[in-house]
């Protein structure tokens, strides 16, 4: 296997040796994909100044393919509950193979409502969820009360949600940074300035350093920045946008636990909410989210809101140490639903938009990618989710020929 690591200082425009994938982009979603590409015997590399970074420094890392249900993304549950199947073998896998806990906790979710309006919503969700034939059970206030004891007195309903559960995403993206290592892949820390195309074929990217990485596959999984590679074909283009979304991280002293002993989800005026206790004592609170461009400034009013919202529901957080604000950007498709499998360039994958579920859908989207790499077929649950459901973006008008004026 190649375990060659980032070739800062080569010449200018010098190829690097070909690889039979390269996966531009070093987050959750690249790092498994070339992980199960190269357990499947693929010479794999990865392109990404920041392996580990991205949007999971701040997710959450809830699994809630239960609680996540919304109208009119029946067809993303089934992918996501495949996925979530996947998680406890996935996560024994990971840790054997890294050496690492990503913090996998079979805590289980409860979904609650402050008021009269939050409740008549949960309760549509419910029915929802009971359609699908999900597993979520209706608790009086009293009874969410006796599960929760933190949560506020005024709360008038919830779901109890025992499949939905949970994993730390930093402790996740650095047990797939080990393993993709000891499995051999090769890590180049410069940019992906531009996709290479020869005869018609994707064959690997142009760096920001100046090399060239040659590739036989390339697989675009840049999260929200996977629309901004240079030298995609038009008729390609990824249909991918930023979300923002602001997180608070608290921490919970020995003293104060157990503080909440499972993730508590809530609408308040609105907005989502959600806190997600971890083993550790820490508590993440979050999270907003705008449609704020490539913008990732912390805010004193995201900030607000967050900590004003948890208050109302758990009145005892606001006596919590803060450790840590932070903004981050999902990826998200037109139609909120991941981007998975070949494209109309040949050579050129994308792993990519899987917007708010990107760590739930891990374990899945590193399956259908290695088996695309490998056969070429897309699984079957994965084909709802070709970037072949968006049709390609017209191509511009030509400006008239210039003519000459007769004198």
């Amino acid at each position: 296997m190649r375990t060659e690591r980032n070739d800062s200082g080569r010449a200018a425009g010098r190829p690097v040796a070909g690889y039979d994938v390269l996966v531009v982009g070093g987050g959750i979603i690249g790092l498994v994909t070339a992980w199960r590409a190269a357990q499947r015997g693929l010479r794999c590399a990865v392109a990404d100044p920041e392996p580990g970074g991205g949007a999971a420094l701040t997710a959450a890392g809830m699994l809630a393919a239960v609680t996540e249900l919304h109208h009119g993304e029946e067809t993303l549950l089934g992918l996501s509950l495949v996925s979530a199947a996947r998680y406890p073998a996935f996560a024994a896998e990971l840790e054997e193979a890294s050496g690492r806990d990503i913090g996998f906790r079979a805590c289980g979710t409860l979904a609650v409502a402050l008021d009269s309006d939050d409740r008549a919503q949960l309760r549509e969700q419910h029915a929802l969820q009971t359609r699908a034939g999900l597993d979520a059970q209706w608790l009086t206030g009293r009874e969410c009360r006796r599960l929760e004891p933190m949560l506020a007195p005024g709360v008038r309903g919830g779901l109890r949600v025992d499949g939905d559960h949970q994993v730390d995403p930093r402790r996740l993206v650095a047990a797939l940074l080990v393993a993709c290592e000891r499995a051999g892949v090769a890590f180049h820390r410069s940019l992906a300035a531009r996709l290479t195309v020869t005869g018609g074929r994707a064959a690997g990217t142009e760096q920001a350093d100046g090399s060239r990485i040659a590739a036989g596959q390339v697989v675009l999984a840049g999260g929200s920045l996977s629309g901004r590679l240079a030298g995609v074909p038009p008729e390609v283009a990824v249909p991918v946008r930023p979300v923002k979304g602001q997180v608070v991280r608290l921490t919970v002293p020995p003293r104060n636990a157990p503080f909440l002993s499972r993730t508590v989800r809530a609408v308040v005026r609105g907005g989502a909410l959600y806190l997600v206790p971890r083993e550790n004592g820490e508590l993440v609170v979050g999270a907003t989210s705008e449609e704020m461009g490539w913008d990732t400034t912390v805010t004193a009013g995201g900030v607000y809101e967050l900590l004003r919202d948890a208050h109302e529901l758990v009145p005892g957080i606001t006596e919590l140490p803060l450790v840590e604000t932070r903004a981050g950007l999902r990826p998200a498709s037109p139609d909120h639903a991941p981007l998975l499998g070949p494209t109309a360039l040949p050579g050129l994958h994308l792993a990519t938009g899987h917007h708010r579920n990107g760590v739930l859908l891990t374990p899945v989207t590193g399956d259908v990618m290695a088996h695309v790499l490998t056969t070429g077929d897309l699984p079957e649950e994965a084909r709802p989710f070709t970037p072949a459901r968006f049709p390609a973006p017209p191509a511009p008008a030509l400006a008239p020929a210039l003519q000459e004026t007769p004198a």
